[in-house]
């Protein structure tokens, strides 16, 4: 009697969770109960009409942009649901309110822009007549006289096709940089010569390509036919860029705007992979106006 106790204590000790487990949940019986599931809470419907509270005035005007935006954005759903005269014109009280807002802000920037001239544009970009063409000129003899300077350092390739009736149209040009430039410039014919489209990944003609000399650097300047002085300035920002006199991202800096309002760099670094940025010295290179 006693082995046979022992023996079902044992039975009792090893057995497995998953099998106690199991024999738990087919316990039924009267003394037995279990309570009923919590019945699944509503979610609210995000689709459903609300009508959007909109606080007093002298409230709405310490809210941020988003957040007057997403009221705006809802008086406007909820006005064209209802479409009631009183919901309509809350939804155009609300767009005044963001007008003038608007309006405030552009006010204070003019008062910001005469008070700090270094931020305006107007002090680099001239908007009268006589002197933008001033300024014009004054960058038309800056780009000359530099890709002058470079005669002897870079030179000027047009590929092209016998059947390419548009580089027709832009050898003329290409050979008018040559005389004014000083500089030497040639047609490659790829249909004559295919190593030289493979070599240098020329597909569309004409395409204008400036190559430095006793160098692997090279740079498209033009695919197409391009205007003489579109060509000029981009034959400018390009040498000035494998010369290493610009970064890429000074590649939209004109002629005489280095160091000025037009120039990305002229307060610091703007990309995560400045050298100024990866070497650490973010903080004293955007306060140093000489970069």
């Amino acid at each position: 009697m006693r082995r046979a106790g022992l023996l079902l204590a044992m039975a009792l000790v090893s057995t497995t969770p998953a099998t106690a487990q199991s024999a738990a949940d087919q316990r039924t019986g009267y003394w037995w109960y279990q309570a009923p599931a919590k019945p699944e809470e509503d979610k609210d419907d995000p689709d459903a009409l609300v009508k959007p509270a909109i606080p007093p005035m002298a409230e709405l005007a310490t809210w941020t942009p988003p957040k007057i935006r997403k009221l705006i954005e809802q008086q406007r759903d909820y006005a064209a649901t209802v479409l009631t005269v009183d919901a309509v014109a809350d939804f155009w009280r609300l767009q005044d309110f963001a007008r003038r807002k608007a309006r405030a802000f552009a006010g204070v920037t003019q008062i910001a822009m005469l008070q700090h001239p270094e931020l305006n544009a107007k002090s680099a970009n001239p908007m009268v007549g006589d002197a933008r063409d001033q300024l014009s000129a004054h960058k038309d003899q800056v780009r000359r006289q530099y890709l002058r300077s470079r005669a002897n350092e870079f030179a000027l390739v047009m590929f092209s096709r016998s059947t390419c009736g548009y580089c027709r149209v832009q050898w003329p040009i290409v050979q008018r940089f040559q005389e004014e430039m000083g500089w030497q410039v040639s047609m490659q014919d790829i249909d004559r010569k295919p190593e030289l489209a493979q070599r240098f990944g020329v597909e569309v003609t004409p395409t204008t390509m400036i190559i430095r000399r006793n160098s692997q650097q090279r740079m498209v300047i033009a695919s197409g036919v391009e205007a003489y002085p579109n060509l000029i300035q981009m034959a400018y920002q390009a040498v000035r860029l494998l010369a290493g006199d610009i970064r890429p991202e000074q590649f939209m800096t004109g002629a005489g705007e280095e160091d000025g309002f037009f120039d990305a760099l002229a307060n610091g670094p703007v990309s995560a992979t400045d050298p100024r940025v990866l070497g650490g010295d973010l903080v004293g290179a955007s306060m140093d106006p000489q970069r």
